[in-house]
């Protein structure tokens, strides 16, 4: 009886909500999460396995094309104008490398099941913190006039860290690190809003 539940946790509840955490993370940057799930799979990581189809995820090839990515996202992401273009963009691009995150670690199950999955589970989740950061952008250009995104945008380089690192370290605590994400970010746009009010 108790092989089934154990089965059951370590084929897809864990790995959801690994995937759940990364793919929120994707939401605030694009590429700096499926590095750090490329490199944690790479090195074996707390445990941290792809499946067969994503097992190119690992490979030097495309670590460094993701780092690459990784540091262009972060540079372009701190210069007035460009950072806009990357959040419209991240539109398209987070909610795809959302699914990547999520259906990639469910190593254990069909390609297939894995793939919806990913896209069910790690498109949503990435769609949502990208909207919020959108939000927080937007009260944060019409509060400081662009001025202050960089400092907005380093913020969010540290959450999009410090979510990935806690869902590969603790993925049963995902839900909870989740909902205090959310709270964080929203706490933000609505500082930022109230500010914005106050100076009009």
């Amino acid at each position: 009886m108790d092989a089934i539940p154990t089965a059951f946790l370590t084929t897809w509840v864990l790995p959801l909500l690994l995937g759940l955490g990364l793919a929120s993370a994707t939401g605030l940057r694009t590429f700096l999460p499926l590095l750090l799930l490329a490199l944690a799979a790479k090195f074996e990581f707390a445990g941290v396995r792809l499946n067969d189809q994503m097992a190119w995820l690992a490979g030097w090839p495309a670590i460094a094309a993701l780092g690459v990515a990784a540091v262009v996202e972060f540079a372009g992401d701190k210069i007035p104008a460009v950072d806009h273009a990357l959040n419209a963009l991240g539109f398209v691009t987070r909610p795809i490398a959302g699914a990547v995150a999520a259906g990639s670690v469910l190593w254990a199950v069909d390609p297939t099941a894995a793939a919806v999955a990913g896209v069910i589970v790690g498109a949503p989740a990435a769609l949502a913190f990208n909207a919020a950061q959108g939000g927080m952008r937007v009260a944060s250009t019409a509060t400081t006039g662009g001025l202050g995104n960089p400092v907005v945008s380093l913020v969010e380089d540290v959450l999009a860290v410090v979510t990935s690192l806690l869902a590969l370290l603790a993925p049963i605590l995902a839900p909870v690190l989740l909902i205090l994400l959310m709270i964080v970010v929203f706490r933000i746009g609505r500082r930022l809003r109230d500010a914005r009010a106050l100076s009009s």
